[in-house]
């Protein structure tokens, strides 16, 4: 096939999908990635379309001021629900203002899952991706080649891989849970507690929180217990009581009357278990929760850090959308910092200080 009737096809194909991917056109028309580049090239040289990384764009949307008019981004998350459905939101919103479309692909935290997910929607012809992998940060040591693999522009939600785990830079948006760790341990302080019990459930976020719960009990000087009970997230869970009863026994044989819950749920657990033994909340047992998408909701109202979720897919989205428009520009790792709901679990009343 001649150079000038692989351009005729290429732009037809082009005005057809509003956006081409090399592998896509290797495949239709035959030829070496190499030679669908140097087509690719030319024709941007040409001022025919606009090279974008993985393939190309037309040049009426190049030029619009709005950076993702008229494309379809992928956004591929370990649930819809919860945690991750004000991400979503986040980035629906954000995709939307732009007049570009989101496609989403949920991966339930399984790796075989999430494979199948990620080939569906990249599938489709996305212009770029956003993924929160179903593998966290301390997980990272598990990773294959399949980020890599990716011919588009991606941006990490959540997660902050580096090498030797890939093998080149990716832009990245997370919140820094060490820090709301921080805010939670300095609210204990500042209320008079010296010795704080922790719980943690055994999620991707727990990585990131024992790396601030260390930090900031040698900042302030306070004493941390991290018990390896695992609090039910659920009232009728089976051995729900004896476990809550555990770590309460643990919190007093500590000499805490502190606690820091991941997450909401089991923090509202142990809260109604510690008022069934008679114990009151703040004055007996103060307890933060961490996540805060329904903490505000439990019995006693909790105390929680929260985590920017909305404006973590806005900004993602945002970000996605700008790199793909321009390929060329740096690489970004941004952070964003959660916030402290002070609620009637861990308020500003006056709290005796532990001994």
């Amino acid at each position: 096939m001649l150079a000038q009737e692989r351009h005729e096809l290429i732009l037809r194909s082009l005005r057809r999908h509003g956006r081409l991917r090399v592998a896509d056109l290797v495949a239709e028309l035959g030829v070496s990635a190499i030679t669908v580049r140097r087509d690719l090239a030319e024709l941007d040289s040409a001022g025919l379309l606009r090279r974008v990384h993985g393939g190309a764009i037309g040049t009426a949307a190049a030029d619009q001021s709005s950076p993702g008019s008229g494309l379809t981004i992928g956004i591929v998350v370990p649930s819809a629900t919860s945690y991750y459905s004000d991400v979503i939101r986040g980035a629906e919103a954000m995709a939307d203002r732009y007049g570009a479309r989101l496609v989403l692909g949920v991966s339930s935290y399984d790796m075989a899952t999430e494979r199948e997910r990620l080939d569906k929607v990249l599938g489709i012809g996305v212009a770029g991706l956003l993924l929160s992998t179903a593998l966290g940060d301390g997980d990272a040591d598990r990773m294959d080649a399949r980020l890599d693999d990716i011919d588009v522009p991606v941006v990490l939600m959540e997660r902050a891989f580096g090498f030797p785990q890939v093998h080149r830079e990716y832009d990245h948006v997370r919140t820094d849970h060490a820090y709301g760790a921080m805010l939670a341990l300095r609210h204990f302080v500042a209320l008079g507690h010296r010795r704080i019990a922790i719980n943690l459930q055994a999620t991707v976020t727990a990585y990131w929180l024992r790396l601030g719960i260390e930090a900031a009990a040698k900042t302030l000087g306070v004493e941390v217990f991290l018990s390896p009970v695992d609090l039910p997230a659920r009232g009728d869970d089976p051995g729900a009581v004896a476990q809550l009863d555990a770590f309460l026994a643990e919190c007093e044989s500590f000499g805490s009357r502190a606690v820091l819950v991941h997450s909401d749920e089991h923090g509202a657990g142990l809260v109604e278990r510690a008022m069934d033994l008679g114990l009151r909340v703040p004055e007996d047992l103060a307890v933060i929760a961490y996540n805060d998408v329904t903490a505000a909701l439990a019995v006693v109202p909790l105390t929680a850090v929260c985590p920017p979720r909305r404006a973590l897919g806005e900004t993602a989205c945002d970000l996605l959308l700008r790199k793909i428009q321009s390929p060329n520009t740096p690489v970004q790792h941004l952070s964003l910092l959660p916030t402290l709901n002070i609620r009637t679990s861990c308020g500003a009343a006056e709290v005796r200080t532990n001994r």
